[in-house]
């Protein structure tokens, strides 16, 4: 049975698109991309939980994202989320998430 891992997102940019290139000539962006749902509670007032999204662009699409988006752009993104580990300073294991974007569109603000 085939199984997909695809994620749309729509928000807007948190921090910056920050480029670095590797020492293999790959180019590599990371910024993050915040995200709202808005509900109503059981007291009838309104709350609004925001989720924060690292988001990784690779080569020509690095160098695209670091050229137009800014903080505070709306972009819409496709990708696959994606769990990496490392060991912190003191040794322990650590997971975090994040979403290895293949195309971004900025979007018109509403």
């Amino acid at each position: 049975m085939k199984t997909t891992n695809k994620v749309e997102l729509n928000g807007f940019i948190g921090i910056a698109p920050e480029v670095k290139t590797l020492k293999n000539g790959s180019k590599v962006a990371h910024f993050t991309l915040a995200t709202d749902e808005t509900y109503k509670n059981k007291e009838g007032e309104w709350v609004k939980n925001t989720t924060w999204h690292r988001i990784t662009l690779w080569n020509k699409a690095a160098d695209k994202a670091a050229d137009i988006l800014k903080k505070g752009t709306r972009v819409a993104l496709t990708g696959r989320i994606v769990n990496r580990e490392y060991l912190d300073k003191e040794g322990n294991k650590r997971t975090f998430f994040e979403v290895l974007a293949n195309s971004f569109e900025p979007q018109m603000a509403a």
